[in-house]
């Protein structure tokens, strides 16, 4: 059930869209922003207000790999295994990451809610492998050591 104060938000966001149909994905996108994922009540009320299917909404919440329909960490972190990652021991570096935060691929959200930890295909930054990014800022030439050094100091940053 949404608060009257997240209906309110709801509607600017939809507002500045002059609730477009044909702008589902820009709302989705500023809905997540808002949220950091799709909360199943915001998506039902877009649904409503832009008079389409709840299954239309579902449907491009799906299929869009960025949207997710899970609760995420302040701090969302990526690690990249694509090949040039992957060759250059991108595993270790998403272990070192699970292990200093207690996540795993099944519980990728720290009870806390302040990391997820993902993996995505690529970066887009194959020359500075192995690369990660936490709340897309890049973070290259990543090793474990670098990893415990990250995580310090965004737990420190936190406190």
């Amino acid at each position: 059930m949404l608060s009257e104060q997240e209906i309110a938000k709801l509607n600017t966001i939809m507002e500045q869209h002059a609730y477009d149909k044909t702008q589902v994905i820009a709302i989705m996108q500023a809905i997540q922003e808002e949220y950091r994922y799709l909360p199943e009540d915001a998506l039902r009320y877009a649904a409503k207000e832009l008079k389409i299917s709840e299954a239309k909404i579902y449907g491009v919440a799906t299929f869009y790999e960025n949207f997710s329909l899970q609760p995420k960490g302040k701090y969302v972190i990526k690690v990249c295994d694509g090949t040039a990652c992957h060759v250059r021991k991108s595993i270790p570096i998403l272990n070192e990451f699970r292990n200093q935060l207690g996540v795993s691929e099944s519980q990728p959200t720290t009870e806390d809610m302040m990391f997820t930890v993902e993996t995505v295909s690529c970066l887009g930054a194959c020359g500075l492998a192995p690369v990660c990014t936490i709340n897309d800022e890049v973070h290259p030439s990543m090793t474990p050591q670098k990893v415990k050094e990250l995580v310090a100091a965004l737990k420190e940053e936190k406190a």
